[in-house]
């Protein structure tokens, strides 16, 4: 049988490779420590946990949700916002609800990509920007996120004629895989790149709570003019711990808003109403709680980064995401140092490579294991030596 064109051009996604060679050694009963996924492993909050189980009872909630989400999710994604960012949101209209920031990323392209079309894309970055255009039959051009920028979008590197045949352009901070963060100037240039080009501006906002050493990152709804031609996604996974419970949010200008709701409700039926309550709850979980959460992940971060900087590697401590990004030492690729560390120490991270031709050179390492499998990962680097 023969499959869509499509489907014959999916790369494999990047951390099945992973999982398989973590798999490969299992076997031979080898214990492997893994700094590759961004999956916490601190659980989900007690009380939002509460909200479910309560939630859960209520045969309301036994039916189809409405696919743009329920009026009192919208309504806590819109506090949250104006709480945190001081943006102001109408819930009925300029706010959705998602299975996952996930899937409102990749759903996306659908509402402004035509076959031939083209779609601005960060590299590195997350995979699913690439593949939702290529799924809506765009073109991806590429824009080179290179360190001596700090990572962030050079607008004037990009071509004219490109830039007036693009239709979305993708932006992310804090970043993943490479940790970088973005000021309010940064995204008044996006707006008005944006805006010269009339191209659809689409952030992905999913790391903005996880922050460290008092930064506190910023909404690009919070520049003027942003929402005339803006989509935010933002996600409650990193944020309260709720990766497996899939609650996201899409809040920006309506048209675009009710674009995103159409599509989805032509293909998805929503996200369960319970799970929804909950997301009601984490959207309120207290400042105390926040900083208590990262407080845990900025420890790691200063033990991972010692260790790295131990063994001779150029590792910087990020203001905010759950990764570590850093070079390879000179005479690797990505892939080579990242094969090394797994068969000479039995540790797993991420070449940078995966996410993109620009990450080459670089690896990632999750901070989203135990503390006891951070130690003992930290012990077989420590006792890694470069040859």
């Amino acid at each position: 049988m023969k499959f869509a064109k499509r489907v014959q051009d999916l790369p494999p996604y990047l951390f099945v490779g992973i999982s398989r060679a973590i798999a490969k050694k299992k076997e031979q009963g080898i214990d492997v420590i893994s700094f590759g996924i961004g999956d916490p492993d601190i659980p989900t909050p007690s009380s939002v946990i509460e909200r479910l189980k309560t939630a859960s009872d209520n045969p309301v909630h036994h039916r189809y949700p409405e696919s743009e989400g329920l009026p009192e999710f919208r309504q806590a994604v819109a506090d949250f916002y104006s709480r945190r960012f001081g943006v102001n949101l109408d819930y009925k209209t300029e706010v959705i609800n998602l299975i996952g920031a996930k899937e409102g990323i990749a759903h996306a392209p659908l509402c402004f990509i035509d076959p031939g079309d083209i779609a601005l894309v960060p590299n590195p970055a997350y995979p699913v920007y690439e593949i939702g255009t290529m799924f809506a039959g765009g073109e991806t051009v590429f824009i080179d996120l290179l360190e001596k920028n700090d990572f962030l979008i050079d607008f004037s590197s990009i071509d004219t004629e490109i830039a007036k045949k693009a239709k979305m352009l993708w932006i992310n901070y804090p970043n993943n895989p490479t940790g970088a963060v973005a000021n309010l100037d940064f995204y008044k240039e996006a707006v008005e790149f944006c805006k010269n080009f009339d191209i659809a501006l689409m952030h992905d906002a999913c790391y903005t709570e996880v922050t460290f050493d008092d930064y506190v990152a910023p909404s690009l709804l919070e520049v003027p003019g942003a929402k005339d031609i803006s989509i935010e996604f933002h996600s409650l996974s990193k944020t309260a711990n709720m990766t497996g419970w899939r609650v996201g949010s899409a809040a920006g200008n309506p048209d675009l808003i009710n674009a995103l709701m159409r599509v989805k409700s032509n293909i998805d039926s929503g996200l369960s109403q319970a799970i929804q309550e909950m997301g009601i709850e984490a959207l309120s979980l207290s400042n105390e709680w926040l900083d208590s959460n990262n407080n845990i992940y900025k420890n790691r971060r200063d033990k991972v980064v010692a260790t790295l900087q131990e063994i001779g590697l150029d590792a910087k401590a990020p203001d905010a995401t759950l990764y570590i990004w850093t070079r390879v030492p000179e005479g690797y690729t990505s892939a080579s140092f990242t094969e090394k560390l797994l068969e000479e120490v039995n540790v797993v991270v991420t070449p940078g490579s995966g996410y993109g031709t620009a990450g080459e050179g670089f690896i990632r390492l999750s901070l989203t294991i135990p503390d006891d499998q951070i130690d003992e990962g930290l012990n077989r680097l420590s006792k890694f030596t470069l040859k």
